[in-house]
């Protein structure tokens, strides 16, 4: 069975990310595509594995098998639990539905750690073209201000919301290159010193809910024979 196959016959979830799902979309926004497919049981059995992910077919589409991607979302991966709350499904079978309802067995307070240090990484980048350039890629400014926006609002509320709602017009003037290097500097201080004081009294819990996965997953793989 080809990668290809498997995406297309054995999807059992999929979404529009990027900028289309953060409400940030322009004229000429790409439209990503991102899912989720469970391979043939059987098809462990094999020296030769699965692949645990598959770029395309499509263009701008990426797809994670079952397992790989829970395992990422166990680990608060932001762009795994962003996929996973994507307010734009586009497909979903039974046991697609059954993923979309454990959503918020993955969340934890352990998410401040996996945004932040992806943040903290992506602030170093953008350092590094400010002083070689002197100016930052905007586009990667909003996207990061956006990120840190989500950690906070998730460490508050116990909820992961994706769309930025009521920020989008300022968002999208800092991708413009309209909002000035230094306010945007306070601007990701500033929340990321809020996401650190949300995590200690977040209702999240400590971590994920390992072993309710752990059941969905053998069900499915079992389903799947």
């Amino acid at each position: 069975m080809t990668p290809e196959e498997l995406v297309r016959d054995h999807t059992i979830y999929s979404c529009v990310m990027g900028s289309r799902a953060f409400g940030l979309a322009t004229e000429g926004s790409d439209t990503d595509r991102r899912g989720v497919y469970l391979a043939p049981t059987p098809l462990f059995w094999r020296f030769d594995k699965p692949p645990a992910h598959v770029d395309g077919p499509a263009e701008e589409q990426f797809s994670w098998e079952l397992e790989r991607f829970c395992e990422l979302a166990l680990r608060n991966n932001p762009n795994i639990l962003e996929c996973l709350h994507s307010p734009v499904v586009e497909h979903a079978d039974a046991i697609g539905r059954e993923l979309l309802a454990l959503r918020g067995a993955f969340l934890s307070r352990q998410a401040h750690t996996t945004f932040v240090r992806y943040a903290e990484g992506q602030r170093r980048k953008l350092d590094a073209d400010v002083r070689q350039y002197g100016a930052p890629r905007w586009k990667h400014a909003m996207h990061l201000l956006r990120l840190l926006t989500s950690c906070r609002d998730l460490l508050r509320s116990g909820e992961l919301r994706v769309d930025v709602g009521e920020e989008r017009e300022r968002l999208l003037a800092v991708k413009r290159g309209e909002v000035s290097w230094q306010e945007v500097e306070h601007w990701m201080t500033r929340l990321q010193d809020e996401a650190d004081r949300a995590r200690d009294t977040s209702p999240l819990p400590a971590a994920p809910d390992r072993p309710r996965v752990e059941d969905f997953l053998v069900r499915a793989r079992k389903a799947a024979l």
